[in-house]
């Protein structure tokens, strides 16, 4: 897909720079940065999962204890 973005000349510059060091093409370079960008704002499941009883008044081993005294 193709989409109309206005970058400054000063980075456009840039980005030609690294694409001919690089040995690729500016849309290379654009695309692999956005995926790049794209991955490490995309957060992993251990992620979202990280600290999930922060907030919780509940203490978490005592959570646990007592639904495995249920069993």
């Amino acid at each position: 897909m193709r989409t109309l973005v206005s970058i400054e000349e000063s980075q456009i510059r840039k980005l030609d720079r690294l694409a001919a060091r690089a040995g690729e093409s500016r849309a290379a370079l654009i695309r692999r940065a956005v995926r790049e960008y794209l991955e490490r704002q995309t957060p992993t499941a251990e992620a979202e999962a990280f600290g999930l009883w922060g907030e919780s008044e509940t203490d978490g081993l005592a959570y646990q204890e007592r639904l495995r005294a249920e069993w």
